[in-house]
This record gives structure tokens, sequence and C-alpha cells, in this order.
């Protein structure tokens, strides 16, 4: 395994640690609604992870070598366990690091994602942002109708083209926050899983799914319950895959109840 990399954060509150982990082509930043919220009771550490936002770019980008990241960086702020909760491809990782490292994690949140492969739906999106041409008049308008045929949906498009820099001052020109390169190489790792050896992670679980979204289903929780036997289920109104953007209130309410809620002796 490659050595693990010393991600951004974004730290807000104090309290008992939370670590926030952000989905595919997102960053830190994107949580900033659940980090104020949660920062009146807790320490909010919201990482960009390997190749997102203000990170490291590498390789590989499978959730082993992501989870190492991120103990990595938990023991260089002196957080040896923390809850941690984490959406889509943040989902993942956080899965994986409770399974891996049961110690490191008091409890966790999952939030739309379940862990199953799915079916690749990410690079036609990816070769549309490799596709377009960086030159140095490039405006924004220009780049998000070169992702329009790939991803018609204009909000989805302005989630994606936060990792456009227009003007970067070492490059003096565009450039993608993003290593898409590398995102590119680890895509099929990233959109599948590989569930790790390890025994199940017996702590405090919960799985937040949006109620118009289908990336947790009924037929996921003999799956879910294999590897998480306490796991809890709850799906939030009015919100779809980006659950804590549709329906910040709700999100954050059901969180701050489970973050609160005492942990029962094994």
């Amino acid at each position: 395994m490659a050595s693990p990399l010393l991600l951004h954060v974004r730290e807000l509150g104090a309290g008992p640690p939370l670590v926030l982990l952000h989905g595919l082509f997102g960053m830190a930043r994107n949580l900033g609604t659940i980090a104020r919220a949660m920062a009146a009771t807790h320490r909010v550490i919201a990482l960009d992870l390997r190749n997102h936002g203000a990170s490291p770019h590498g390789r590989p980008m499978d959730y082993p070598t992501m989870a190492a990241d991120v103990i990595h960086t938990l023991e260089q702020l002196g957080i040896p366990q923390a809850a941690i909760m984490g959406h889509s491809m943040g989902g993942k990782l956080a899965m994986q690091i409770a399974l891996t490292h049961p110690i490191a994690v008091s409890r966790v949140v999952i939030s739309d994602i379940a862990p199953v492969r799915y079916p690749p739906r990410n690079s036609p999106i990816l070769a549309a942002m490799r596709a377009i041409n960086l030159h140095p008049d490039l405006t924004r308008a220009e780049a998000d109708a070169a992702l329009a045929a790939a991803q018609p949906d204009p909000a989805t498009r302005a989630f994606l083209l936060q990792n456009l820099r227009l003007h970067d001052v070492e490059s003096r020109g565009p450039v993608w926050r993003a290593g898409l390169a590398e995102i590119e190489a680890s895509l099929p790792v990233i959109e599948g899983w590989e569930p790790p050896t390890n025994a199940p992670y017996f702590g405090p679980t919960l799985f937040i799914a949006g109620a118009r979204s289908t990336f947790i289903l009924p037929d996921h929780r003999e799956t879910i319950r294999a590897l998480f036997p306490t796991a809890r289920f709850v799906t939030i109104k009015n919100a779809g895959h980006w659950v804590h953007a549709d329906n910040p209130e709700g999100f954050n309410a059901v969180l701050q109840a489970f973050l609160d809620a005492p942990i029962k002796p094994a």
C-alpha cells in the first residue's frame, strides 16, 4: 500500500470529535451545513479526501488506501477515536474505516449508500470533464455548456464545476482541483465494493436514506446487517441522494439525535 497522505482539514467547534467524509467530486466545504450545525456540540473535522479539494493527489484511490489517509490525518490531529459520517463514496469509506479500524470509530453514520457494487454511472461525466479545453479564456458558462450532454441537471453541473479553478496562479489558467486522472484510474473500484475480511463492526451504526433516492434498497438490508449488526435505518422525506443538501433540517436533526444517544454496553 502507498504511504498515506495528510489530508486537508476544515475544523469547527469543540467537544467529542466528528469526522465528515464527502462523496465523489465533492470536498469538505460541501458538508458545511452539517459542520456548522454539529459544531455546537462536537469538534467537527471535515476532510478533503485524496484527489479532491485542497488535499494531495495520488494513486491508488481504493478504500483501504483512503482509509489509511483518514487514520493518518486523525493521528496527526491527536484524535484516537471519533464518530464518522460519510456521504456516498465517503459513506463507503466510513464503512471501510469502521470495519478495519473499529477502535478508531465510536459510532458511524452512512448517508445514502450501501456496501454493494453499483452499475457504472460516472465514466461519461468524468470523460466530459476531462474533455473540456482548459484554454486561458475559459469561462464557467462555457465549461457548463460542455458538460450539459453528459449531465443534464444544472445543479449537478454546478457541483461538478466547483472543482474547476478558472484562474490558477501557478498554471496561469484554468485547472481542475480534483485529480481527474487518478479518479479515472480507480473509478471501477470506487463504484464497486470489496468487503474487508475483518469481523463485523458492532458499534452504533445509522444508515440514512433519501426518500427519492434508490441507493439504499430494502434488498440491501441483509448485506448491511451482516457487516453492521446494530444498524438502524432512517429515511428522510423530501430528499434525494444529496440528503443533507435537500433537507438539511431533517438530516441534521436525525444526525444530532444519533450522536447524542448514549452508547449501550456490549
